[in-house]
């Protein structure tokens, strides 16, 4: 299977509820996607402009300074500690790499790829991209024996589930069974709501707790799209077991995926500011304190949610059914049938909404 052979993209079937939602007196509130919608903190964009003479063609494993960050990061806010320059590798952005990940480990036909029930597409499309079958399962013990890669995601997209130490333990233990890799993509790690998570750290696959000091077949993934609001920077990052990343070193600098030298200085900094990170978290927690009861009013429930961006809801129909109800009252959300088969009732609500129209759709909800 090749490019050509992928199925439609799947935002397209939306563009009809969206005109729907556009038809509002009071104009669209756009919860479909979890694009991020506030600005640049000023201490990034800084680095990004003072940065702008890059004459020469950046590294593929990154400059040094940002490998330095990404592994104090690491160990500062993950609690992953020990990691050196060779055990992680800057991405342009996150999605590429769960995209790509299955053709640089080699995998092909007869192998298999699995990722969550509800799950981000791309974990899929990386998988058939290659001829290799996708399997959705969150439950090791149905993993089959020709697994070759193994994608966790926590919080989850778009469920806001988390892994628990024991969870993930669990999922370590038999991919290494398997001989699979384990890759984690952890990158709403820093939003978490419900309790415990609202007062601990959301484990990392990487956590000793989980992998004592062996990091053998197990990556980590993260964004700083969402923490940072740079997702038009296209800045991510994976780290992990040192033999892997040179694996995938080697092959990124084949295909020339090359995070430009600005993004690179202004993820260093980024990833040494804590501050924009808290002030950015405090917009989301006060946005979802306004629309989790206003979903739970208009009749939805709402399933996990723990953590991340999304808020993952049902009223027990199907979620075109929904979207179109919701449409009309000017909301635009995500259909739970974009997430794969298993949860055809579910809508996904994003937080990436200004104030006034996160008040503007609850307002409409509650009424």
């Amino acid at each position: 299977m090749g490019v050509a052979d992928l199925a439609d993209y799947p935002w397209d079937a939306v563009a009809p509820y969206a005109e729907r939602a556009r038809r509002h007196p009071a104009g669209i509130v756009d919860l479909s996607i979890g694009s991020p919608v506030d600005a640049t903190p000023d201490v990034v964009a800084t680095a990004l402009a003072d940065a702008t003479d890059a004459h020469a063609y950046p590294a593929t494993a990154g400059s040094p300074a940002l490998r330095e960050a990404i592994a104090a990061w690491y160990a500062r806010r993950r609690g992953v500690l020990g990691l050196t320059a060779a055990n992680v590798l800057p991405t342009v952005g996150s999605k590429e790499l769960v995209a790509l990940l299955p053709l640089l480990l080699s995998l092909g036909p007869g192998d298999a790829v699995v990722h969550p029930r509800a799950a981000y597409p791309t974990y899929e499309v990386g998988a058939r991209l290659v001829g290799a079958e996708p399997v959705a399962s969150d439950d090791p013990a149905e993993w089959p024996q020709n697994t070759k890669l193994v994608w966790v995601n926590s919080p989850g997209n778009p469920d806001g589930r988390v892994l628990s130490v024991a969870e993930m333990t669990d999922a370590v233990t038999r991919a290494r069974e398997l001989g699979a890799v384990l890759a984690s993509d952890e990158c709403y790690a820093e939003l978490g709501w419900d309790a415990p998570w609202d007062a601990e750290r959301v484990p990392s696959a990487l956590d000793p707790a989980v992998v004592g000091d062996d990091l053998t077949g197990v990556l980590s993934v993260y964004s700083l799209s969402k923490q940072s609001n740079l997702a038009g920077y296209r800045a991510a990052f994976l780290a992990g077991d040192e033999q892997l990343v040179a694996r995938l070193l080697t092959g990124r600098k084949h295909l020339g995926l090359m995070p430009p030298a600005p993004v690179q200085r202004a993820m260093t900094v980024a990833l040494g500011d804590d501050a924009h990170v808290a002030a950015q978290r405090e917009r989301y927690a006060r946005r979802r304190a306004i629309l989790k009861p206003a979903v739970e009013a208009a009749g939805f429930t709402i399933d996990r949610s723990e953590a991340g961006l999304y808020l993952w809801a049902t009223e027990g129909r199907d979620a075109w059914e929904s979207v179109g109800r919701l449409a009309d009252l000017g909301i635009l959300v995500g259909p739970g049938h974009f997430y794969g088969t298993h949860f055809p009732n579910h809508v996904r609500f994003s937080l990436t909404a200004t104030d006034e129209r996160i008040a503007a759709a609850a307002e409409r909800l509650m009424a």
